[in-house]
């Protein structure tokens, strides 16, 4: 566990060297209120928000092919050892996964550009579970966004904001999850996401990166995908089908999110994980 928590610590301090270093490239001159301010005592514990992938992993609706794993090798070989291998086949979108913001704005970073200090950062956790649970295409408000810093105070620059609307419950029931369980068909779509107002005001708070536990940032009913638009169009990365987030406390995480790095990607599958001191 020593090896593990220093492990983190060092991710952290080359975050927030990463933060500083690059914060002439993205405009920012407060980077280093990300994961430089975190330290872990001796002990904390390391929370998996990610789902496995598999034959049950969510993909979008249009998604033409699901996660395939194949089997190349189990088994002893001629020489008498024990060898496993296989190969995979998946697209980028599906399962826990990182949205890169090239993904819907033009010229943005891709999966293989996103700076480790938009990867790596203090976390908050925004619950919502209350109002998504009464309205399945409930939308975050700016108001949410401002209720949560008047009870936890303010999200500071290159913070990781976390959306927690409670739909994890429902993972890997495809159905209850997005809605509408039928291939191809993405008109009928129904689960909460971020409206435009909030995603502006995370903008406005140069957040380093957002992630729900919904299958987009948009909420199912959505058409024009404007909170897509308008956080990648600010360079800002999405994490979506976040796992676990009700084994987070509001603030006091240390997220890193590492997703496959996919050189001109839009994004791909994503490890995240949460530190949290005891």
């Amino acid at each position: 566990m020593r090896t593990l928590i220093s492990t983190v610590i060092l991710l952290a301090a080359l975050s927030a060297g990463c933060a500083a270093e690059q914060a002439g490239a993205l405009g920012n001159t407060s980077a280093g209120a990300g994961a430089s301010a975190i330290r872990l005592p001796e002990g904390a514990r390391l929370v998996d928000l990610t789902y496995p992938f598999d034959d049950k992993t969510i993909y979008w609706p249009t998604a033409t092919t699901g996660f395939a794993h194949e089997t190349v090798h189990y088994g002893k070989t001629e020489g008498g050892y024990f060898y496993s291998a296989y190969t995979l086949c998946a697209p980028e979108h599906g399962g826990t996964h990182l949205d890169a913001p090239i993904h819907f704005a033009e010229g943005k970073s891709t999966a293989d550009a996103v700076p480790l200090s938009r990867l790596v950062g203090s976390a908050v956790v925004v619950d919502v579970s209350a109002a998504a649970s009464r309205d399945r295409d409930y939308l975050v408000t700016r108001a949410d966004i401002e209720a949560f810093e008047r009870a936890h105070g303010a999200i500071e620059p290159l913070t990781i904001v976390l959306i927690r609307t409670g739909w994890g419950a429902r993972w890997p029931d495809k159905k209850r999850y997005l809605g509408d369980d039928r291939p191809g068909h993405a008109e009928a779509l129904h689960f909460p996401g971020i409206g435009e107002d909030a995603a502006r005001a995370l903008v406005a708070r140069n957040v380093g990166a957002v992630g729900i536990d919904t299958a987009s940032i948009d909420n199912g009913p959505s058409k024009d995908f404007i909170t897509h638009r308008v956080l990648l169009g600010a360079d800002i990365p999405a994490f979506e089908n976040v796992a676990s987030m009700e084994s987070l406390p509001p603030r006091g995480a240390l997220v890193i999110a590492l997703p496959m790095k996919i050189r001109a990607g839009s994004g791909g599958p994503l490890r995240i994980v949460a530190a949290l001191p005891r």
